[in-house]
């Protein structure tokens, strides 16, 4: 599985407070690891960004990302619930 960014998802994540960013540097390795770990509370998106998936860095910050083929694009977004999904 390759992992690709885009400058956006860099620059929302670096945007981020410390501790989110080291919490998604964990579970961007559990991803890595096993993709479907209850933990990460992986889906597919609906609506608006119906193709995407989602999963928890924290209990409110979500890390939007696309599959193509094994390659796993996060270059949508970053950010807390209300900031994805308004």
């Amino acid at each position: 599985m390759t992992i690709r960014y885009s400058r956006k998802f860099i620059k929302q994540l670096s945007k981020q407070p410390e501790k989110i960013q080291k919490a998604f540097t964990l579970r961007l390795k559990l991803f890595q690891e096993d993709p479907l770990d209850p933990i990460l509370r992986q889906h597919p998106l609906k609506g608006k960004l119906k193709g995407y998936y989602s999963i928890d860095v924290t209990g409110d910050v979500r890390a939007i990302y696309e599959i193509e083929g094994k390659q796993i694009y996060l270059y949508v977004m970053i950010g807390t619930h209300s900031q994805l999904y308004r």
